[in-house]
C-alpha cells in the first residue's frame, strides 16, 4: 500500500495542467523502433509508462525489454510556465529499475531531461528518437503573405502602360 501512495503522490507531484499543451508552441515527438517496426508518438500526457507489458502506454515489441523498462515524465522548465519538457528514467514509476537500463546517446544513465534528437536504446534492435518541434507561429496567427493574392485585370495593366508615356 505505501507503494501505492508514493506512486501517487509521484504522479500527482509531476502533473502538470493538461491543457498546456494547447497553449505551447512546441510538440514533442517519440518515434519508437522495435521488431515490428517503427511507430511515433505526439507526447502529451504527464506521465507515460514504457515497456512490453500490454498496460504500458507505449508498447515496445521484443524479448529483451522489460515489463517496465521506463517512465516520461513531463515537466515544466523554469523561466516559462507555458513550456515543459520530458524525463526518461529507468524503470517504473514505483522506482523498480529495469533488467538492462536505458543507453541514451551512447552512455549508459539512468534519467535523462530529453533534449532534440536524443537517441534512446531500451535493448537490441529496440530504440527510440526524441524531437522537440518547436512551431514557428502561434496558433491563430497566420502570415500574411499567406493569403496575398493579387488579382490583376488585364485592362488594368494597359492602363498602367499609358501612365508611363
Amino acid at each position: 500500500m505505501a507503494k501505492y501512495d508514493t506512486k501517487q503522490i509521484l504522479i500527482y507531484h509531476i502533473s502538470t495542467d493538461l491543457s498546456m499543451a494547447a497553449d505551447t508552441n512546441e510538440n514533442h515527438l517519440l518515434i519508437i523502433e522495435d521488431d515490428q517496426g517503427r511507430k511515433e508518438f505526439s507526447l502529451e500526457q504527464p506521465v507515460y509508462s514504457i515497456g512490453r507489458d500490454r498496460e504500458c502506454n507505449i508498447r515496445l515489441m521484443s524479448q529483451f525489454v522489460s515489463r517496465r523498462h521506463a517512465t516520461l515524465v513531463r515537466l515544466p522548465r523554469e523561466h516559462n510556465s507555458h513550456s515543459y519538457y520530458y524525463r526518461i528514467v529507468d524503470g517504473d514509476a514505483k522506482g523498480k529499475a529495469s533488467s538492462n537500463g536505458l543507453m541514451i546517446n551512447g552512455r549508459k544513465i539512468p534519467t535523462h531531461d530529453l533534449r532534440n534528437e536524443d537517441e534512446i536504446v531500451f535493448g537490441p534492435q529496440v530504440r527510440a528518437i526524441y524531437y522537440l518541434l518547436k512551431n514557428t507561429q502561434r496558433l491563430g496567427q497566420t502570415d500574411s503573405s499567406e493569403y496575398d493574392i493579387t488579382l490583376i485585370n488585364p485592362g488594368m495593366a494597359e492602363d498602367l502602360e499609358d501612365l508611363g508615356d
